[in-house]
């Protein structure tokens, strides 16, 4: 089972409506950790639920990371689940942010 810190992450990312992406720093920030983007990276790396949609997380300059040990694979498969949602990934793998970006409900108070 995951950690209560990586379940906050997976609960983030499941909201994520389809064709829609966030950053590892907005999911950080959504789930009241704006300065752990890194350890969403983790969090992804590690997961094992089919539930989360882990291709909707990009990196802050809008490209698919191809750190934490990705295969050129996981890569083109993030790209393709992308597609199909209606994500445009340009030439250059890049998504525009300011179309694409989710951003989620401010919490209620």
């Amino acid at each position: 089972m995951a950690s209560e810190e990586y379940e906050g992450y997976y609960a983030v990312i499941r909201a994520i409506p389809e064709g829609r992406i966030m950053t590892y720093g907005d999911v950080a920030k959504a789930s009241g950790h704006p300065r752990w983007a890194r350890r969403v990276g983790y969090a992804l790396s590690s997961l094992n639920d089919l539930t989360v949609p882990w291709w909707r997380v990009i990196n802050a300059k809008g490209q698919i990371s191809r750190g934490g040990g990705r295969t050129p694979e996981g890569v083109d498969q993030q790209r393709d689940l992308l597609e199909v949602e209606g994500v445009y990934i340009d030439l250059e793998g890049k998504v525009d942010l300011d179309a694409f970006r989710h951003i989620p409900p401010a919490p209620k108070k």
